[in-house]
């Protein structure tokens, strides 16, 4: 959709920073940017994103916390949105273990806050898209795992505090007829990406001659979904507004494949012609088995339904990665 004014929050974040990007390459579009900035991971890399994105004369960010509805109403009063992308959270499954309540904040009464400022100052609206997370499926135990699998048994306050946003959004739609997607990401990974998931940071502990820690002997499958196939799948999405009674959608946003972490290991050992040290551990609280998504929902409203492999997909970010701490 060209020509539209966004709103993308959590623009200093991995995907946000991707999408914002992708948005601005289209010299008609508008962004506003909005991050909190906080340091979760390494804010560095943060910077560098949004230096990146400050290149695009179309490009405006505000350092907000959307969990301070006061600065979130200034820009709502000033602006009306077309599109809302909603990607800032506070992301992690064992960093909720330990900090419940920042979880509650960002993810809870963040996202409450925003869809209570589109009520009021942001009627027209075009199309209001917001992540969620592979997590909300839980232990399942039926793959691939379809949009209405079920959904209601999350092991971590992280995939509680998603969950609970596809709830509230899913009444916002009914209640006052903003047409809401909810887009459920797997694993996505590449280059900008973030520090703390693991191919990442197992490539930093490889570089470093560190030991990797492979959590349930590296038993554990993830759908892994590089961050072109993520943006293609958002972009397809944008465009795709849900229409009806109550204009709500679901999606998954995955590659439809799952690895192995001990086979992402051996990628990781061939493309960096290595010998990696790694400890075997026991599986830790709140991890799910596996994670693998159909996407036949998605890929009914795509053109293009080539994803990238994970062999390729490695290729590309350790390219990225070697140019960006090596020079």
């Amino acid at each position: 959709l060209n020509n539209m004014k966004y709103l993308i929050t959590g623009s200093a974040g991995f995907i946000g920073f991707h999408m914002s990007k992708e948005i601005l390459s289209n010299s008609n579009n508008f962004v506003l940017g909005i991050d909190n900035m906080n340091n979760y991971y390494d804010p560095k890399i943060k910077r560098h994103r949004l230096k990146l994105l400050s290149k695009y004369k179309n490009f405006k960010f505000k350092k907000i916390d959307i969990k301070n509805n006061k600065s979130l109403e200034k820009i709502f009063k000033k602006s009306n949105f077309d599109i809302i992308i909603h990607l800032a959270a506070q992301a992690g499954v064992r960093y909720s273990f330990a900090n419940p309540k920042t979880y509650f904040d960002t993810n809870i009464l963040g996202f409450y806050n925003l869809l209570d400022c589109i009520r009021m100052h942001n009627k027209k609206i075009k199309h209001f898209l917001f992540a969620s997370t592979s997590s909300v499926y839980g232990d399942s135990k039926k793959f691939p795992t379809k949009e209405n699998s079920i959904s209601d048994c999350p092991l971590s306050f992280y995939s509680a505090s998603k969950k609970s946003n596809e709830v509230m959004a899913y009444s916002f739609s009914n209640m006052y007829k903003i047409p809401i997607t909810c887009m459920r990401f797997f694993t996505v990974y590449g280059p900008y990406g973030r520090p703390d998931m693991a191919i990442y940071k197992f490539t930093n502990l490889i570089k470093s001659n560190k030991p990797i820690k492979l959590h349930n002997s590296g038993n554990h499958s993830r759908d892994f979904t590089y961050i072109d196939d993520t943006i293609k799948g958002i972009k397809v999405l944008v465009k795709h507004i849900p229409k009806g009674n109550i204009p709500f959608n679901i999606f998954n946003v995955a590659s439809g494949n799952s690895i192995k972490l001990k086979d992402i290991v051996l990628y990781l050992q061939k493309n960096l012609n290595t010998k990696i040290k790694s400890k075997l551990i026991t599986i830790q609280k709140g991890d799910v088995l596996k994670t693998h998504a159909d996407i036949s929902l998605l890929n009914k409203i795509k053109k293009n339904k080539k994803v990238i492999g994970i062999e390729e997909g490695i290729k590309k970010f350790l390219d990225w990665h070697n140019k960006y701490y090596d020079n």
